[in-house]
């Protein structure tokens, strides 16, 4: 695999009413195109902040950040993000919504319909491009911010606890419908969530942060097979080392 995203002793400090916050300190990591790294810790400890750093929303107070082999200086044409919150236009339908940012770049107004049209059907959203965001569930809404996130083919994916907010049933089967998308796209996700059970069944690779100021505390890789399953011996085995590796955060240096 080639070399995607490469961190070297990234840290971030953000003003505060009382003094400086450090969110991030000496963050170094490297991720392999087409991997599935997943940011899992507990909240508040900067995994939020590393994925806006890696979008170009933000700059690093320290150290560099580099994309597809280019240092960033501003927002990376290689990579989207999808919220938690989705960030959709509630005036505008699934489609319009979806072709968004093909418009800011600048895409043909009949090349965009046509493309935005693929993508909903690859998110199971067939037949609600015409809906509003108000008329849709939870977990339809997601899909349809994943949706958009994909149009402009993005080499990453940058996804901030996309599924934080859904009941467990719509959640596992976003989970499968994303791991399958990836597995068709090959785009680099990097994916944070606070949930170890998620980390392990979405993940090649799990990346442990401490309490802030976040510090990556371990480098977990997951080589079990796919489709994975809570039940099995060696899921259970991974959830309690990194159950451990969470619960002794504070004795990372």
């Amino acid at each position: 695999m080639n070399r995607f995203i490469e961190c070297v002793n990234v840290g971030k400090i953000y003003p505060g009413k009382t003094g400086q916050v450090e969110a991030l300190r000496g963050i170094n990591f490297l991720c392999d195109e087409g991997s599935f790294v997943c940011l899992l810790g507990r909240s508040g400890c900067g995994k939020s902040t590393l994925l806006q750093l890696l979008a170009g929303l933000e700059r690093p107070s320290s150290g560099q950040i580099a994309v597809a082999g280019r240092e960033l200086d501003g927002p990376s044409p290689d990579a989207a993000i999808v919220f938690q919150d989705h960030g959709l236009f509630p005036w505008m339908t699934v489609q319009k919504n979806v072709e968004f940012n093909m418009k800011a770049r600048g895409v043909a107004a009949g090349e965009r319909r046509e493309r935005a049209r693929g993508f909903i059907e690859m998110t199971g959203l067939t037949g609600f491009g015409d809906r509003y965001p108000h008329e849709l569930s939870g977990g339809m809404r997601q899909r349809v911010g994943i949706a958009r996130a994909l149009t402009t083919n993005p080499k990453a994916l940058l996804m901030d606890e996309p599924f934080g907010a859904l009941d467990a049933q719509t959640r596992g089967r976003l989970q499968d419908e994303l791991l399958q998308i990836w597995e068709k796209q090959r785009t680099t996700v990097l994916f944070v969530t606070h949930s170890i059970d998620e980390a392990l069944l979405l993940a090649d690779r799990i990346l442990v942060f401490t309490p802030r100021p976040g510090k990556i505390a371990a480098d977990v890789r997951v080589d079990l097979p796919r489709p994975r399953t809570q039940q099995s011996a060696e899921f259970t085995a991974l959830a309690r080392e990194l159950r451990g590796l969470i619960g002794a955060e504070r004795d990372f240096d």
